[in-house]
Protein backbone atom coordinates (compact mmCIF):
# COMPACT_ATOMS: atom_id res chain seq x y z
CA UNK A 1 0.00 0.00 0.00
CA UNK A 2 1.14 3.56 -0.88
CA UNK A 3 -0.17 6.57 0.85
CA UNK A 4 0.89 10.61 -0.25
CA UNK A 5 1.41 13.25 2.87
CA UNK A 6 1.92 17.17 2.31
CA UNK A 7 4.63 18.64 4.45
CA UNK A 8 6.31 21.76 5.14
CA UNK A 9 9.69 20.83 4.73
CA UNK A 10 12.56 21.89 7.09
CA UNK A 11 12.46 18.71 9.98
CA UNK A 12 8.83 18.71 9.82
CA UNK A 13 7.73 15.39 11.68
CA UNK A 14 4.69 14.14 10.45
CA UNK A 15 3.13 11.06 13.20
CA UNK A 16 2.61 8.11 9.93
CA UNK A 17 1.78 5.65 13.01
CA UNK A 18 -1.73 5.66 11.75
CA UNK A 19 -1.26 4.90 8.10
CA UNK A 20 1.19 2.03 8.59
CA UNK A 21 -1.20 0.42 10.96
CA UNK A 22 -4.09 0.76 8.55
CA UNK A 23 -1.73 -0.79 5.94
CA UNK A 24 -1.44 -3.73 7.84
CA UNK A 25 -4.95 -4.21 8.80
CA UNK A 26 -5.78 -3.99 5.23
CA UNK A 27 -3.23 -6.14 4.03
CA UNK A 28 -4.88 -9.21 6.34
CA UNK A 29 -1.58 -10.18 7.34
CA UNK A 30 -1.47 -11.10 11.05
CA UNK A 31 2.06 -12.11 11.92
CA UNK A 32 5.02 -11.00 9.91
CA UNK A 33 7.32 -7.67 8.77
CA UNK A 34 6.33 -4.35 7.66
CA UNK A 35 8.47 -2.07 5.56
CA UNK A 36 8.06 1.68 5.47
CA UNK A 37 9.76 3.64 2.79
CA UNK A 38 9.85 6.91 1.29
CA UNK A 39 11.94 7.51 -2.20
CA UNK A 40 14.02 10.30 -1.45
CA UNK A 41 17.09 11.56 -0.54
CA UNK A 42 15.90 14.49 1.88
CA UNK A 43 13.30 12.70 4.43
CA UNK A 44 13.60 10.08 7.02
CA UNK A 45 11.36 7.31 8.76
CA UNK A 46 12.18 6.58 12.03
CA UNK A 47 10.76 6.18 15.62
CA UNK A 48 10.39 8.67 18.49
CA UNK A 49 7.72 9.30 20.86
CA UNK A 50 6.08 11.61 19.25
CA UNK A 51 5.02 15.05 22.03
CA UNK A 52 6.16 18.15 21.88
CA UNK A 53 9.39 18.20 23.96
CA UNK A 54 10.76 15.19 22.20
CA UNK A 55 10.19 16.96 18.88
CA UNK A 56 12.07 19.68 19.62
CA UNK A 57 15.00 17.47 21.35
CA UNK A 58 15.50 15.70 18.37
CA UNK A 59 15.13 19.63 16.20
CA UNK A 60 17.52 20.94 18.50
CA UNK A 61 20.19 17.67 18.19
CA UNK A 62 19.50 17.52 14.47
CA UNK A 63 20.45 21.29 14.17
CA UNK A 64 23.86 20.75 15.81
CA UNK A 65 24.78 17.47 14.10
CA UNK A 66 24.19 18.82 10.43
CA UNK A 67 22.86 22.37 10.65
CA UNK A 68 21.48 23.97 8.01
CA UNK A 69 23.89 27.28 7.28
CA UNK A 70 27.01 24.97 7.33
CA UNK A 71 28.94 25.32 4.20
CA UNK A 72 27.84 22.27 2.26
CA UNK A 73 29.89 20.80 -1.05
CA UNK A 74 26.32 20.15 -2.63
CA UNK A 75 25.25 23.52 -2.23
CA UNK A 76 28.07 24.52 -4.22
CA UNK A 77 27.67 21.89 -7.29
CA UNK A 78 23.74 22.05 -7.36
CA UNK A 79 22.39 25.56 -5.56
CA UNK A 80 19.63 24.32 -3.67
CA UNK A 81 20.78 24.78 -0.85
CA UNK A 82 19.73 21.90 0.99
CA UNK A 83 23.00 19.99 1.37
CA UNK A 84 22.03 19.54 5.29
CA UNK A 85 18.77 17.91 4.13
CA UNK A 86 20.56 15.32 2.42
CA UNK A 87 23.43 14.86 5.14
CA UNK A 88 20.48 14.55 7.75
CA UNK A 89 18.82 12.12 5.76
CA UNK A 90 21.46 9.99 5.49
CA UNK A 91 22.24 10.06 8.85
CA UNK A 92 18.64 8.18 9.90
CA UNK A 93 17.60 6.39 6.30
CA UNK A 94 14.33 6.57 4.41
CA UNK A 95 12.95 3.29 5.86
CA UNK A 96 11.88 1.44 9.22
CA UNK A 97 10.81 -1.90 9.55
CA UNK A 98 9.12 -3.44 12.40
CA UNK A 99 7.27 -6.96 13.34
CA UNK A 100 3.76 -7.32 12.57
CA UNK A 101 1.87 -9.38 15.07
CA UNK A 102 -2.01 -10.01 15.92
CA UNK A 103 -2.32 -7.89 12.57
CA UNK A 104 -0.71 -4.72 14.43
CA UNK A 105 2.82 -3.39 14.39
CA UNK A 106 4.74 -4.00 17.30
CA UNK A 107 5.64 -0.12 19.25
CA UNK A 108 6.58 0.12 22.47
CA UNK A 109 3.89 2.01 24.42
CA UNK A 110 5.07 5.58 24.07
CA UNK A 111 7.03 4.58 20.54
CA UNK A 112 5.35 6.38 17.35
CA UNK A 113 6.77 5.58 14.02
CA UNK A 114 7.70 9.31 12.21
CA UNK A 115 8.06 11.08 8.44
CA UNK A 116 10.68 13.90 8.70
CA UNK A 117 10.60 15.98 5.92
CA UNK A 118 14.51 17.59 5.78
CA UNK A 119 14.39 19.93 2.71
CA UNK A 120 14.39 23.11 2.42
CA UNK A 121 10.84 23.59 0.80
CA UNK A 122 7.11 22.14 1.19
CA UNK A 123 6.53 18.87 -0.85
CA UNK A 124 3.73 15.87 -1.18
CA UNK A 125 6.06 12.52 -0.13
CA UNK A 126 4.54 8.72 -1.11
CA UNK A 127 5.24 6.47 1.59
CA UNK A 128 5.48 3.30 0.59
CA UNK A 129 4.66 0.50 3.02
CA UNK A 130 5.26 -3.65 2.52
CA UNK A 131 3.54 -6.37 4.83
CA UNK A 132 4.88 -9.62 4.28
Amino acid sequence: MDFEISTKGFADIIDITGNVSEAIEKSAVKDGICLVFCPGSTAAITTIECEEGAIADLKRALEKIAPMDSDYQHNKKWGDGNGYAHVRSALFNPSFCCPVENGKPVLGTWQQIVFIDFDNKSRKRRIIVKIK
